[in-house]
Formats: structure tokens, C-alpha cells, sequence
């Protein structure tokens, strides 16, 4: 299951900057915050690039060339503030992999605030004696795509202290429960019957029990009854806990860090699908949507087509939408020097770089935004189609970065520090007990 870890932030000013020149104000929901600088002259980006950047890219190129790697199947893009530094192929297309998840993540922000949490509810059909729930369990989804072991284990426990040890009667799934990334509700509650009762936990679930806090109780809810899926609402049932996801930054964060398909496919379905995660994407980041071409919210197939320019615009655009709610791309994306696992994994990315990457087998792509004395914050995009080893095309993508690192000189002002308190997961102050208005518990 995915490790928790801490979040971070980055000092970027590149919106700030921009609305500060305008006067505008940012607004709610994203889709009003969103500036449409290609249409105000003052946002045309100027022509004249950056010498540096220039040569460096070239001669990346040429050292790709050398490979065998064409220079068409190249794309680059990198732009500080409103000058565009050096470009290839900048506004084609390419096979982009899992830039695919940047735009899952921005469409994703379009539909639900950074703090959004989704609700499970779990009530009971008859009232509980001497330890024993003698009617069904019933579980209400409302799609929380992170509910895993922990989760799980933490809902037991809290169960127990309603003095729940075992529901004479069924479990049944309502509304869209998911776990452990399975969306079939049947699938999903066996997982979750298991998970209530430690005496039947697999050994996957053990491992992550084991990463949970110490002296974390196992809990041992016993379901005598079968899985049961509620086709139609069960009005009868009375409610006994409010269950909370973790937040939604939290979860777009564990996305990005480990690039895990299942779950960005599961937000992209929530949305309405990859052609509306495209479309949103397209329009929130202001580029023709021709750029963003997509099959589905994870990246997997070359039919995914981003292109350099539209990654930039989709990590610009979310960068000025998180502003207001104190957050930045670094609490939603991995960042160099601080998170080491998952697609971080023997990077050498200069510090305090927010990125993205992805991989297929004949895909290679970074993006991001990295923080520079001389430039501040350049937010860059590279993708390599066609063009040989994986391995090589990662570390020459580090070195890329690296030499421009270098000629621009390290930001002093790189800060891992948030204003952001991530969760955790199996954390049971996201569990409400729910209680009548005499207050007394519903179980009771």
C-alpha cells in the first residue's frame, strides 16, 4: 500500500506576479480563476528567448541526434514569468504518458476544493445488545477512491467503541464504496469484511497494519452474515458513523508521487471520464484543446498526447488556483530533494523542483517547476517519443535540468515548509460517532 509522506513547499511567485500586474483578484471556483492571458496583449509572451537555455537544449538535442533519437519526436518547453526561454516542438502533441495525471489533477481541483473529503457512511438496521448488532450493517459510498487497509482497520476499531463486535446480521454496500482501488461493490466488501475483523486479515493488510501508529487496537468485528449489494436505498437503517477520506490534496499528492493509474482512472471517472478531464484541462490552462489529447486519466497508451506547452499551462493554472488556499504544485507533486520514492526513485532533479513524470515503453517525459536565482521559477516540460532506453532518457533529462540548474544559479529561497497538516491514513479522528439530538449514540 502507499507510504504517507510529508508535504512540502516551494516558493513560487510566477502567478502572484501576474494577477498583481493585472489587478485581478482570484476568485472560486477554479474555472473563475482562471486568466485567460492569451487574449490580453500584455500576456503575449515575448519572442526573444534566453541564450543560455537555447544552447543548452540544443546541445541536448544533438546528443539525442547522435543516439538516433529524431528531433521531432522532442518536445520542450520553458517559460519564466512571460518569457518563453527555449522551445521544441512545443505545441505538438507527443505521447506523454502520465502527464495524463497532471490534467486528471487539474480537472480534478475543478470539481472539488483542495480540502474536499469523501463521506462513507455507515449505519445499522436494528439496534445493538450485549455487543451484538442484530440487523445488517449497511456501508454508504460516495466514492472515496483512497479507501484502503488502514482505513478499514481504523472503521473496526471505531465500531468496537460503539461497543459493535458483531453484526448478526449482513454487509451490505450501497452508493459507490470502493476499496483497495476495486470498484466492483462486491469485491469491495469483502475486502472491507475482512478488514473489520484482524483475525482475517490477508497478509498485505498485516504489513500496512504494521505502519500504523503503535499500540493501534486490532479490531475483531465479526460479520456472520454474507456481502449483500443494496440495489435500491434502504430507508430503515439508522446512521452510526461519518467516515472521512483524506483530503483531496492529500490524495492528488499520493497520486502523483507514485503515479498510481488505478487511482487517478477512479478520479478521471469521477469527473466524467478522460474527455472530460481533457476538455477541463484544456480550458482551465487556456490552451487549444487540440494539445491535450486523452483516452483515459492515467496515461496508459501512446493515444494520450500532450503537448510541452499545455503541461506548463496546466501546472501554471493549478499554481494560481492553490494560492488562496495557501497551497502550491508541491503539495500535490513530488518534489526533488524532498520526497525519494515512488517515480522520485533515483532522480538526480535539482532541489526543491516540483515535477511530474512519465513512462511508457517508448515514452520519457518531466515536467515541472523548478526555482532559479536568475530566473525564480521556470516551469519546463520534456518528452521524448521513440528515442531509445528509458534509463538514459531520465538521466538525460537530470542532466538537461542540471546544466541549467547550474548556469542559472540554485534559488536561496527553496522552503520545504507548509502551510498544509497532511493526513494519514487509518487516522480515527476522520470517523464521527453520530449522535441523536438528546445525545445519545444512535447505536445505543
Amino acid at each position: 500500500m502507499l507510504n504517507r509522506l510529508g508535504a512540502g513547499l516551494v516558493t513560487f511567485g510566477l502567478v502572484a506576479v501576474l494577477f498583481k500586474i493585472v489587478g485581478l483578484q482570484l476568485a472560486t471556483p477554479m474555472a473563475a480563476q482562471t486568466l485567460a492571458w492569451s487574449e490580453l496583449d500584455l500576456f503575449k509572451l515575448p519572442s526573444e528567448t534566453d541564450a543560455t537555455a537555447e544552447a543548452i537544449m540544443r546541445q541536448y538535442l544533438q546528443d539525442l541526434s547522435r543516439r538516433g533519437a529524431k528531433e521531432q519526436n522532442q518536445g520542450i518547453w520553458m517559460q519564466s514569468g512571460l518569457r518563453k526561454l527555449a522551445s521544441n516542438q512545443d505545441t505538438v502533441p507527443l505521447s506523454a504518458a502520465s502527464f495524463t495525471k497532471i490534467a486528471t489533477t487539474i480537472a480534478a481541483l475543478s470539481k472539488w476544493a483542495p480540502n474536499h473529503q469523501f463521506e462513507t457512511l455507515v449505519s445499522a438496521t436494528a439496534p445493538v445488545k450485549d455487543g451484538i448488532l442484530e440487523g445488517d450493517l449497511v456501508i454508504t459510498g460516495s466514492g472515496d477512491p483512497f479507501f484502503v487497509w488502514e482505513e478499514a482497520i481504523a472503521l473496526g476499531n471505531s465500531l468496537q467503541e460503539l461497543g459493535i463486535n458483531r453484526v448478526q446480521g449482513n454487509l451490505v454496500i450501497a452508493g459507490d464504496f470502493y476499496m483497495n482501488f476495486k470498484k466492483n461493490p462486491a469485491t469491495a466488501g469483502q475486502l472491507l469484511k475482512q478488514g473489520l475483523d484482524s483475525r482475517s486479515l490477508p497478509a498485505a493488510a498485516a504489513e500496512q497494519y504494521n505502519e500504523m501508529p503503535l499500540g493501534t487496537p486490532k479490531p475483531q468485528v465479526e460479520i456472520t452474515g454474507e456481502v449483500k449489494v443494496a440495489t435500491t436505498p434502504i430507508s430503515e437503517a439508522f446512521l452510526l458513523l461519518r467516515h472521512r477520506s483524506l483530503s483531496l490534496t492529500d490524495i492528488l499528492r499520493e497520486m502523483n508521487i507514485y503515479s498510481n493509474n488505478v487511482l487517478a482512472q477512479m478520479l478521471a471517472d469521477a469527473v466524467g471520464g478522460a474527455q472530460n478531464v481533457s476538455q477541463a484541462a484544456a480550458k482551465l490552462a487556456n490552451v487549444p484543446p487540440t494539445e491535450i489529447q486523452l483516452i483515459n486519466g492515467s496515461g496508459l497508451g501512446v493515444a494520450n498526447r500532450i503537448s510541452p506547452r499545455a503541461a506548463c499551462a496546466m501546472l501554471i493554472a493549478m499554481e494560481h488556483f492553490l494560492q488562496p488556499h495557501q497551497l502550491t504544485v508541491a503539495d500535490l507533486f513530488p518534489v526533488a530533494g524532498r520526497d525519494t520514492e515512488g517515480t522520485m526513485e533515483d532522480r538526480n532533479i535539482p532541489i526543491g523542483s516540483a515535477v511530474k513524470t512519465g513512462t511508457l515503453n517508448q515514452v520519457s517525459a518531466l515536467a515541472g517547476i523548478m526555482p532559479t536565482r536568475e530566473h525564480n521559477s521556470v516551469c519546463f516540460a520534456i518528452i521524448n517519443n521513440n528515442s531509445g532506453d528509458i534509463l538514459t532518457l531520465r538521466k538525460q533529462q537530470d542532466e538537461l535540468l542540471g546544466k541549467l540548474s547550474q548556469a542559472w544559479g540554485i534559488s536561496p529561497n527553496v522552503d520545504f515548509s507548509t502551510t498544509h497538516s497532511p493526513g494519514r491514513l487509518g487516522d480515527p479522528n476522520r470517523n464521527e460517532r453520530v449522535t441523536k439530538s438528546n445525545g445519545e449514540n444512535n447505536s445505543l
